[in-house]
């Protein structure tokens, strides 16, 4: 029995891992509403198959996403520790650049009942940082994570491919449009 099954438990990791490579080539041109029939057809395999993998697309994006979203939450729990409640605003300009020139990874930005997904992973990094700006004074208390994150989001979608534009407008955003004294 236990031959027949790691055979089986190869055969499924090939798949799941020709799945992945179809689908970060595929959100990578077509976004997040890439078509999950051509993710399946591109791996070679039946969207049936894709389905057993991935319960539903965010489900398939979170995995897409997975390193790049781990390397900006660890960059967030270090700028916590290192840079006070310049932190936040720090953090910000990355994930606006990143998610700026990364298709499709703003809509799996939005908040969803999933702790696992995309948004979950970086809102409770930016729950620490929000409370560190907090306490320093660097954010005011009623602005949400949430807040944060669809900025972030909304930003990365006007300046798709364009991380200057992102930055430029991430700023305006934090600093305002009127003038100074």
């Amino acid at each position: 029995m236990t031959s027949q099954q790691t055979p089986q438990r190869a055969d499924w990791r090939r798949n799941r891992e020709r799945l992945l490579a179809a689908a970060a080539e595929v959100v990578a041109r077509d976004g997040a509403s890439a078509s999950l029939e051509e993710i399946a057809r591109r791996a070679g395999l039946g969207s049936a198959t894709l389905h057993r993998h991935f319960r539903s697309r965010e489900a398939l994006l979170t995995e897409v996403f997975h390193e790049g979203v781990e390397r900006l939450a660890a960059r967030g729990r270090e700028l916590n520790e290192t840079a006070g409640g310049d932190g936040l605003g720090i953090w910000l300009e990355e994930l606006t650049r990143y998610t700026a020139t990364t298709r499709g990874l703003a809509v799996s930005l939005r908040p969803t009942a999933a702790d696992s997904s995309c948004h979950g992973v970086l809102a409770d990094v930016a729950v620490d940082l929000a409370a560190t700006a907090v306490r320093t004074g660097r954010l005011r208390p009623e602005v949400t994570v949430d807040d944060l994150l669809a900025l972030a989001s909304g930003i990365a979608i006007r300046a798709e491919d364009d991380p200057k534009l992102a930055t430029r407008l991430l700023r305006i955003a934090i600093n305002g449009v009127e003038p100074r004294p």
